[in-house]
């Protein structure tokens, strides 16, 4: 037994050597470790969201929608506006963060096993590993892309159930583009399994979003994310789009009422504001380059980045030597385990110059 844990405590054998997921949490802090959105919600938008909460407090004792249909049908009408599709509300469904979508996804249709391509989403292989989903790694380009025809060939290879692919990539910002998603979807169609696309930080991207190949391609399932564009985090509202009979198999794991009154109304008045929400993207967007052109002058090397952050090196020293020097000095980045390399969030642009000049200071 892990000396973790105690004797008498049964603990499944395959979970004694994890730790939970999450990243340092500190206080006084500019902090540009989570890619969290920096912009608080517009106090219009409050002020709506506090009214609709105030309506909810006389049924709070009667469970949410179990099916969440408004939202849904919202989530349907913004993915349709956005990519000129048609999807309907058994298109989507809606779920506490896309981390729920992927461990419902897993515990339904996980029993074959399960292959993504490293480095990518951390949290990817720990679900898989706590619904006892086999997991195979598969690999990237040595400048973290990924390369379409070997992916191709480590899917009929290891014939898993489900693939993932995330684009823009977690932690390294590059993405895919459709004909890439195309081939992955063949391959995975083959071997009967399905085409995961982790699109979390799709609104910071200039690549056409995955659910327009739905219709062509039934085994897609497009996993994205209110946390980031919409600056929702705290809401903790994900949702996926996918064909009816892949939602209806996955609702099978799905726990009772899992989606509170309060989430539901709180993401259906941010939807209705999704323009207003939105037009922070843009300067992020600005901000991310701007960010990059700095690093470049520093003589630091930046990975091509669609998503709002940004992962660089070409630093003296460890990675985590140069993480605690930048917390010694009240900023807080991501180290994410990669070898010599750091990620930073993309902040205000305040927050962004002073992480600019601490990090200047320390590399110069």
């Amino acid at each position: 037994m892990n000396s973790q844990w105690p004797a008498w405590l049964p603990l499944r054998a395959d979970l004694l050597g994890l730790t939970p997921y999450g990243a340092p949490q500190m206080e006084k802090m500019i902090q540009l470790n989570t890619n969290e959105n920096p912009y608080e919600l517009p106090e219009s938008v409050i002020s709506q969201m506090t009214a609709r909460l105030a309506d909810l407090l006389h049924t709070l004792n009667r469970y949410p929608d179990r099916d969440a249909v408004k939202l849904r049908s919202s989530l349907a009408s913004y993915i349709n506006s956005r990519s000129a599709t048609s999807f309907t509300v058994e298109n989507i469904w809606a779920a506490n963060g896309s981390n729920e979508i992927l461990q419902t996804l897993m515990l339904a249709m996980g029993e074959r096993g399960a292959l993504g391509f490293l480095p990518s989403y951390s949290v990817h292989p720990l679900i898989a590993q706590t619904t006892k989903t086999p997991w195979s790694s598969g690999t990237r380009r040595a400048d973290f892309t990924l390369d379409s025809d070997a992916a191709v060939a480590q899917i009929l290879k290891s014939q898993p159930a489900l693939t993932f692919i995330t684009t823009p990539n977690n932690p390294t910002g590059t993405s895919l583009s459709l004909s890439d998603i195309t081939k992955l979807a063949i391959a995975t169609s083959e071997v009967s399994g399905l085409l995961i696309v982790d699109e979390a930080y799709a609104e910071f991207s200039e690549e056409i979003s995955a659910v327009t190949l739905i219709d062509k391609y039934p085994n897609i399932v497009v996993v994205r994310t209110m946390s980031k564009a919409f600056a929702f985090a705290g809401a903790r509202v994900g949702y996926l789009i996918a064909r009816p009979e892949i939602i209806n198999a996955a609702l099978v794991t799905r726990l009772p009422y899992h989606l509170s009154a309060q989430t539901q109304a709180m993401a259906e008045v941010a939807l209705e504001n999704a323009p207003l929400l939105l037009a922070e993207v843009a300067r992020l967007i600005s901000e991310r380059d701007r960010v990059k052109s700095e690093l470049e002058s520093l003589g630091l090397d930046v990975v091509p980045s669609s998503a709002n952050f940004l992962m660089f090196t070409g630093f003296e020293g460890s990675p985590s030597d140069l993480w605690k020097r930048l917390v010694d000095r009240g900023i807080l980045i991501r180290d994410i385990g990669i070898p010599q390399y750091l990620r930073v969030t993309i902040g205000t642009p305040a927050e962004n110059d002073r992480f600019l000049t601490e990090l200047k200071s320390l590399t110069s």
